[in-house]
C-alpha cells in the first residue's frame, strides 16, 4: 500500500514538473541587437515572441492599444549620444520602448523608466506616461518577407521592428 501511495506522489510530482517546464519553455527568448546610428552606439534589448500561426496585428496586438513592444520585461533602447528622431532630440541614455500600433501609423514612445515587467497585472502596458521622454509617429510598411520572430534591426538610417508581415521603420539622424 505504501508503494502505491509513493508511486502516486512521484507521478504527481513528475506531471507538475513537466507542466511547469512546458510553461517555462514558452517564454520568449531575450535578444539584443547593437549598431551605430548617427555616430552613436545603439543597443535594443527585447523579448522575441513567435507568430506560431496567430494573427498578430489587429488581433494579438490590437490597434489603438498601448503595447509593451515585445514580450516579458520591457524592450530597452540605449544610445551613447543624443539622437534626432522625428525632428526631436532623444538625450543619450537608456529608455524603455512602448508603441501604439495603428493600421496606418504608429507612435513610438521612449520612456525613462527601465527594468520593469512589460505589462501590469491587468494586462495593460506598464508605461508611466509621466516618464515618457519622446513620442514620434511613424508609418508601418509591408515587410519584404515573413518574420516568425519579433526582430529589431539597426542600420545607418535608424532601426526597424519586423514581425509577421510588417516592418516599422524609425528614422534617426
Amino acid at each position: 500500500m505504501k508503494t502505491a501511495a509513493l508511486l502516486k506522489t512521484v507521478t504527481l510530482f513528475v506531471c507538475i514538473s513537466l507542466t511547469s517546464l512546458a510553461a517555462f519553455c514558452q517564454d520568449s527568448p531575450r535578444e539584443t541587437v547593437n549598431g551605430t546610428v548617427a555616430g552613436a552606439n545603439v543597443s535594443i534589448g527585447y523579448g522575441s515572441p513567435s507568430v506560431r500561426g496567430r494573427k498578430i496585428w489587429g488581433d494579438l496586438v490590437p490597434y489603438g492599444k498601448l503595447w509593451r513592444t515585445g514580450a516579458n520585461p520591457v524592450t530597452t533602447f540605449e544610445t551613447s549620444k543624443d539622437l534626432s528622431i522625428g525632428g526631436k532630440t532623444l538625450p543619450a541614455g537608456k529608455y524603455s520602448i512602448f508603441t501604439l500600433p495603428g493600421e496606418n501609423e504608429w507612435q513610438i514612445i521612449f520612456n525613462s523608466e527601465t527594468g520593469q515587467w512589460g505589462i501590469k497585472d491587468d494586462g495593460s502596458a506598464n508605461d508611466d506616461p509621466a516618464k515618457d521622454v519622446l513620442t514620434v509617429t511613424v508609418k508601418p510598411e509591408k515587410s519584404k518577407e515573413f518574420h516568425e520572430h519579433l526582430t529589431f534591426v539597426i542600420d545607418q538610417q535608424g532601426f526597424e521592428l519586423l514581425w509577421e508581415n510588417l516592418a516599422v521603420p524609425v528614422a534617426i539622424k
